[in-house]
This record gives C-alpha cells, structure tokens and sequence, in this order.
C-alpha cells in the first residue's frame, strides 16, 4: 500500500511545531470562552435542555463545532497558502510525490489538527466538571471522522479558489448556516420541521448527535446512518479535490 501521503503530514507537523505553543493557547483559551461565557451565562437564563444543563448541552455540541472550525482553517487557508502563496505544492510535485498524495496528505492533516481541537474542549470539559471518567474519549475517533468530513469539502473550496477572499462565499453560505442549523447552540427539535429536514443532511448535525450520545448517553437515532453521512461526505470531498488539484497542477 502506497504510504507516501504520510511525509506531507510528518512535514506540516514539523512546520506546525514552531507555532505549538500559541495555537495550544488558542485551542484551549477559545472553548473556555464558550463554554462559561455562553454555557454559564446563558445557562442561567435558559435553565436545561433536554433534561440536562445548558452548559453540558452546548458542551456536547461545541466538541464538533471546534473541530469543525480547526479543520476548516487548516484545509482553506493554510492549505491554500501551501497550493498558491508559498507554491509548496508545485514544489513536492518534483519528488516521486503525486497529487493525490499532497492532496490526501493534507486532508489527513488537517483531521488530526481538528481532533486536537476538540480534545482541548474535552479537557475544559473534564477541567470544569463537565465531563467524568473514560467514556467521554470514545466521542475521539468521531471527532477524527469529522475532521475528515470538513477537510474534504474544505479542500474542494481551496482546490478551485483563486484567492482568499473566494472563502468568504464558503463561509456565508455553507459553513454559518451549518453552525447555527445543526444543534449546536439548541436543539434541533426547536426549528421548523423544513428547517430540521435540512439539518439533518448536513454533516455537522450528525457529528453533534453522536457526540451528545458518546459522551453523555443521549439517543443517537440512526448511530450507522451519521457515521456513514460523515464517511461519505469526506471521501467525495477528498476524491474530487484530487481530480481539481491534478487539473490545476498540470495545466
């Protein structure tokens, strides 16, 4: 089996590794934010949902929600810095290196970034008394799956980008309507029933569902059917960011 897309991981994670401190800073002080500030402070108005604290609510949810921004920023910007500013693409393409291999090489990086997103939100979680024991780090390898997901869609914008300022429709139209649609910060029983329909094909909804269900036992309706979403969602993603890479590049 062809292993090669591991040396673009192994050499982001080394390039990443100058920049550790301040973005472990940034991945820990952000989700404490969230979480006393909405979680505590709007908790005390909202009371509970579902039967449980606000604050463990929008826990469960903000896990996905930080992957999901971790994953998204290291497979657009970070990516496309790589693709077109720094050409470092361009670069590998003349070792026995292939598209297909920068391509999957970043898709897998990017995942594993994001699982250290959402591992600094289960840390606060665990820190603030949130979270207890060793059941909630089966929600891990979810986190890992939706790493991939949003890596994948996130590769296709930045294979096709011209520049930045092409992600600013990305994220008004596909990534702030899934932040607020996909239960995150309420549950998605309170939308209207069209809104909800919508909901449940975006990736993030589902992510949230297991998530609440791993770490703290809620239902997970069609456990199967999310994980399959998330898998599928990120290898059409990552398959058809190979095909507009291998164009762009051979042009």
């Amino acid at each position: 089996m062809n292993l090669r897309f591991l040396h673009i991981v192994e050499r982001n994670f080394l390039v990443w590794r100058k920049l550790m401190i301040p973005s472990l800073t940034t991945n820990l002080a952000d989700p404490l934010f969230y979480l006393v500030g909405f979680g505590f402070g709007i908790g005390s108005l909202v009371g509970t949902v579902n039967g449980r604290p606000y604050v463990e609510f929008l826990a469960g949810g903000m896990l996905c929600y930080s992957t999901l921004n971790s994953a998204t920023a290291e497979a657009l910007y970070s990516a496309f810095s790589r693709l077109k500013m720094q050409r470092t693409w361009e670069g590998i393409l003349h070792t026995p290196m292939t598209v297909a291999d920068i391509v999957i090489g970043e898709w897998l990086w990017a995942a594993l970034k994001a699982v250290l997103s959402g591992s600094a939100i289960l840390l606060i979680m665990y820190a603030l008394g949130i979270a207890h024991g060793f059941r909630p780090l089966v929600v891990l390898p979810v986190l890992f799956l939706l790493g991939l997901c949003v890596a994948g869609l996130a590769l296709v914008m930045t294979t096709i980008a011209k520049g930045f300022d092409f992600f600013a429709y990305y994220f008004t139209l596909v990534l702030t309507p899934m932040s607020f649609l996909s239960g995150v910060f309420f549950p998605l029983q309170s939308l209207p029933v069209s809104v909800q329909k919508i909901a449940l094909i975006l990736p993030l909804a589902h992510a949230a569902l297991l998530s609440r269900g791993l770490v703290f036992g809620d239902d997970i309706p069609h456990p199967v059917l999310s994980l399959l979403l998330l898998a599928v969602y990120g290898v059409i993603g990552v398959a058809v960011s190979v095909r507009i890479a291998t164009r762009r590049l051979h042009r």
